[in-house]
């Protein structure tokens, strides 16, 4: 019965998404040894303020996004996904180890932006072959699975961090990464690319043209995602208010691994509920769960209040991740799936710099409390926009 229930989870995954799966889980056991160190790191041995978290987290994604729609096109108009996706993990990889020689913030910056620049190489190409991997029925599931590896890695590297940080510290930590990375890298010569069939010869096409042939609907949800990620102040600032309560540096790590604990079970049912009820439902729910968490940071004092919000977050963060890049290849013309993944994660990477300079001035110049009540109203906004937005099943063409 057991081993019967596991084949019915697992229906409809290729090997390709198997492989992709395990090129997240390597790469993010090396990421997330280095990432939830990065604002303890910039806050306790470079003395950095809160707003210098919100520069380097969001100039990192921002700069990536930049990328994100380019390789997406590209990616497209070539017909060719898995040099993106090579290039791009294997950029990241070689840079994640130089964080170990940073002595003032302005680096950790540079470095981040750099490492971010493979992740907007190779994640339109990579959500691509995804959709490209699986039958339409089972979309959600196949983006949910690979999220769910993804999670399980950073899981692992947090754990690993966690561990690591009272007998290696910092610096060797951020070395240490350099093997998990190599290994992912490995892992991604196993991809076989679908060959994408030329029912006639592709036509030259301009981005901007590219994005004009985007249909409205799905401009309309890259808007509103892209309104709810301005006032998404991310992990780093979670990690914050742990360290603002009173918790050691370890201690929030700690509470880092829960969120993506929960974030790695939650995400596959999540993916899964949105092949069956469909995105949209989902979507609402998760940034109506992100309000939530929002809301209970404002009041948080305890490291009992801080560990639910982690947990709410993880939550949160599972029902959205991966059901957002499959509603867009859901609203996404056949030929630009790439291009249209491209387009929604630059957009919404474009407004986490303003929205991590806003999150950590509201933090320093006012408080804590103000951060997070910025968060909430831009999510309630996002939500009351998406009554705009129309399912796939509702749109005839």
């Amino acid at each position: 019965m057991n081993k019967h229930r596991q084949i019915k989870i697992f229906a409809g995954l290729t090997r390709n998404i198997f492989i992709l799966g395990l090129v997240s889980l390597f790469t993010d056991i090396s990421s997330q040894m280095v990432f939830p160190l990065i604002p303890l790191f910039l806050t306790t041995v470079l003395g950095a303020g809160a707003y210098a978290v919100g520069i380097v987290e969001g100039a990192a994604e921002t700069t990536a996004s930049l990328l994100k729609v380019i390789s997406g096109y590209w990616s497209d108009k070539i017909k060719k996904r898995k040099p993106f996706v090579l290039f791009g993990y294997s950029l990241s990889s070689i840079t994640k180890p130089l964080f170990a020689f940073a002595n003032v913030w302005p680096f950790v910056l540079f470095m981040r932006v750099i490492e971010r620049i493979g992740k907007g190489l190779r994640t339109a190409p990579r959500d691509a072959i995804v959709a490209e991997s699986c039958d339409e029925n089972v979309r959600g599931k196949a983006y949910g699975f690979h999220r769910a590896m993804d999670g399980t890695g950073s899981v692992l590297g947090a754990v690993f961090a966690f561990l690591l940080l009272p007998i290696l510290g910092y610096r060797k930590i951020f070395l240490f990464t350099f093997i998990p990375g190599i290994i992912a890298v490995f892992v991604i010569l196993f991809v076989k690319e679908k060959s994408v069939p030329d029912k006639e010869k592709t036509k030259e096409m301009s981005i901007k043209l590219s994005l004009k042939e985007l249909p409205v609907n799905l401009r309309l949800f890259t808007l509103i995602a892209s309104i709810f990620a301005l006032g998404h102040f991310g992990y780093a600032f979670l990690l914050l208010r742990a360290k603002n309560i009173g918790l050691a540096d370890n201690m929030a790590i700690l509470l880092y691994v829960l969120f993506y604990i929960v974030y790695t079970i939650c995400t596959i049912p999540s993916g899964i509920l949105s092949d069956k009820m469909g995105r949209k439902p989902v979507l609402i729910v998760g940034y109506s769960v992100f309000a939530i968490t929002s809301f209970s940071l404002i009041f948080t004092s305890s490291i009992y209040s801080i560990l639910l919000c982690f947990v709410i977050y993880g939550i949160f963060y599972a029902m959205i991740d991966g059901a957002q890049r499959a509603f867009v290849v859901d609203l996404a013309p056949e030929h630009l799936k790439a291009t249209a993944l491209g387009t929604f994660h630059t957009a919404i990477g474009l407004v986490a710099l303003p929205g991590g300079c806003i999150a950590g001035l509201l933090w320093d110049k006012i408080n804590p409390e103000a951060t997070f009540l910025y968060g909430f109203i831009l999510a309630i906004i996002s939500i009351v926009l998406f009554i705009f937005v129309k399912d796939k099943t509702k749109i005839t063409n």
